[in-house]
């Protein structure tokens, strides 16, 4: 008998991340033989359990997992389905991939671009979006003109937001036209960068993902895929 915590068999199974995984749980969108899940860490059989979600059932992913690279460009979503009808993430994936269930790992906004990781493994989704990990993240901004010197030991601080003061960013300057600043920071809140600099009225004229952890996106051009190399994987599950 193989068992294992109800929302990591899900997320394993190639459905969502855990978060999403989660969400369905508590709708009571999820079933284990005919019964509405009772918790995220009910126990299940593996192999003899019949979960569904949605009425579909759910077994283990036979095909493997998919990891893959997107260089985002902007007007596109990085989300798996648009309310408003946007082209989202899954929309630019090619014909080959599109029966392995892959999401995206994390968001960009959509007047954003740069680097997605897109895969069908949940517990590397998990690992990789969950605060208490601190996966670095790299940007590249520009704006119109140049940080005053408060204004950059302020982003380095700590940017008091709605919700709370974010953690210290790294920021450099940098000549990569049209870019002008590199900023790092490891928290994934919404729209994050452009709502710390908007807070010291600095309107962010173009905003670019380059790194995620140690994955850099390098030379792959805006709109393209591309399977990610086993070190590469490697590198992620490490970080």
């Amino acid at each position: 008998m193989t068992t294992l915590p109800l929302i990591k068999f899900l997320s394993a199974a190639g459905n969502g991340s855990r978060r999403i995984m989660a969400a369905a749980i508590k709708r009571g969108a999820v079933k284990v033989n005919g019964d509405v899940a009772a918790n995220f860490i009910q126990p299940v059989d593996t192999q003899k359990d019949v979960i569904t979600l949605d009425g579909k059932r759910i077994t283990q992913e036979t095909t493997g997992h998919v990891y893959l690279m997107l260089n985002k460009p902007k007007g596109v979503v990085s989300t798996t389905e648009s309310e408003r009808g946007d082209k989202t993430v899954l929309d630019l994936i090619p014909e080959k991939y599109r029966t392995a269930r892959v999401f995206p790992i994390g968001r960009l906004d959509k007047d954003s671009t740069g680097l997605i990781i897109l895969t069908n493994d949940g517990e590397l989704t998990y690992q990789m979006t969950h605060p208490r990990f601190k996966h670095e993240k790299e940007y590249l901004v520009q704006i119109a003109n140049a940080l005053t010197g408060e204004q950059k030991k302020l982003l380095e601080q700590g940017i008091e937001l709605t919700e709370g003061k974010t953690a210290p960013a790294k920021i450099r300057s940098v000549k990569m036209a049209p870019y002008n600043y590199s900023i790092v920071i490891h928290e994934g809140r919404k729209r994050q960068i452009r709502r710390m600099f908007a807070a010291l009225s600095i309107p962010v004229i173009e905003l670019k993902r380059i790194r995620i952890g140690g994955l850099q996106m390098g030379t792959l051009t805006e709109n393209k895929i591309r399977e990610l190399k086993a070190a590469e994987i490697k590198l992620l599950r490490s970080a």
